[in-house]
């Protein structure tokens, strides 16, 4: 095991003069670039559209007398199956195309949804949807990573995080309350052109990566330890990430439900606050230190949790769980794009991107099989005990 290198110049004393023959300090790179910045405003397009309309299409379908969890179920399944298959269609097609369709199958089913109200046309509309976020997000992710300097790839990785946060932040809520004030048609009015105007900036973007070398795709990366460790590291923490989302609500006592609205807020907040420490610290230090305190932290946050009558304690669950989660997303993500060529982006952002979605799902669905059998108690215990099963990936990554 070899110790990452810092990419943190050494400085001289102040007061110091530098000896001669003494080559001079490398200046760090600027991180902020004008196509960073187009990226960022694809980045604020693409998670405002999703996210409008997260848990408004479920509503939809349940006030129209169909299912909201297949609307969902569609949704996720479709957008799993694409990040799978981003990698190779980047690949031939490049950043931009891939970027571009995605935007707009994100967009353009969104402007349509309210024309029908059978459930056939709304699975319909969610399986493109979920194939367009799956493009935008794998193959934004790789083109995110090829505009970030090296030395300063964990800082722009949790800057990029913060963009894609706050539009998550804000329109998981609104998109329902203005549903409830206003109607359907013009939130989804809204997630539709969203999505439709992120794709101005898109010319402006590069269209392949700059280096040689052929994607091998997500199979053959998780042939090696190298993707596939701190992608089961991740996936672990990511189980949790799913419990708390789901099953709070239910599993705390109902005459707290403030303390719920509470706990959901301050969960993405402290990962969204850790998740940039952890990128500044990832860039001196290396971000294979964070991965097993990332791992272990998330998982002390969910047992902690498990007292779910204690507001105290789930609510510093609930947040040290986040801190940790937002450790692990950070030093999992640099960690990976580190040991890759560029050609290899589109692999690292769909691995990892499975590995949220797909250990969301999992965590949500077995946590819910464990808890009608145990209770929610001894559900979050179990829970925060199975992942540590990811500790010996995490060692070896340490």
């Amino acid at each position: 095991m070899t110790k990452p290198p810092s990419h943190r110049p050494v400085a001289a004393a102040p007061g110091t003069a530098r000896l001669p023959g003494t080559p001079p300090v490398p200046a760090r790179p600027p991180l902020m670039t004008r196509r960073l910045l187009l990226r960022f405003v694809t980045v604020i397009g693409a998670s405002a559209s999703f996210f409008l309309l997260l848990s408004v299409v479920p509503l939809y379908a349940e006030r129209g007398g169909g299912d909201a969890g297949l609307a969902t179920g569609a949704l996720m399944l479709a957008t799993v199956g694409g990040e799978l298959a981003t990698p190779r269609l980047v690949a031939r097609f490049g950043y931009r195309s891939a970027l571009a369709a995605g935007l707009a199958l994100l967009g353009a089913p969104a402007l349509v949804l309210t024309v029908g109200h059978g459930m056939a046309w709304i699975v319909g509309v969610c399986l493109l949807r979920g194939l367009g976020f799956a493009l935008t997000v794998v193959a934004g992710g790789a083109l995110t990573a090829s505009l970030i300097p090296a030395e300063r790839r964990g800082e722009g990785l949790a800057l990029a995080g913060i963009v894609s946060g706050v539009p998550s932040l804000v329109g998981l809520p609104l998109g329902v309350w203005l549903a409830s004030h206003v109607g359907f048609t013009p939130v989804c009015a809204a997630g539709g052109v969203a999505a439709l105007a992120a794709m101005v900036v898109v010319p402006g973007l590069p269209g392949r990566e700059r280096s040689a070398g052929r994607d091998a795709g997500v199979v053959a990366g998780l042939r090696g330890g190298a993707l596939a460790r701190p992608t089961a590291v991740f996936a672990a923490t990511a189980l949790g990430a799913g419990i708390i989302v789901t099953f709070l609500p239910v599993a705390v006592p109902s005459s707290l439900s403030g303390l719920v609205a509470a706990a959901l807020f301050a969960q993405p907040a402290t990962a969204t606050v850790a998740r940039w420490f952890a990128g500044r610290f990832g860039d001196r230090h290396g971000p294979g230190r964070l991965v097993l305190p990332g791992l272990l932290a998330s998982s002390a946050g969910l047992l902690v949790t498990a007292a779910t009558s204690s507001p105290v304690a789930v609510l510093a669950g609930v947040a040290l769980f986040g801190a940790g989660f937002g450790v692990a997303q950070n030093a999992t993500l640099t960690l990976m794009y580190a040991r890759v060529p560029e050609s290899g982006y589109g692999t690292v952002s769909a691995l990892w991107n499975v590995a949220y979605d797909g250990g969301m799902g999992l965590g949500a669905v077995g946590f819910g099989a464990a808890a009608a059998r145990a209770g929610y108690p001894a559900a979050f215990a179990l829970a925060a005990a199975v992942m540590l099963v990811a500790l010996a990936p995490a060692w070896r990554d340490r």
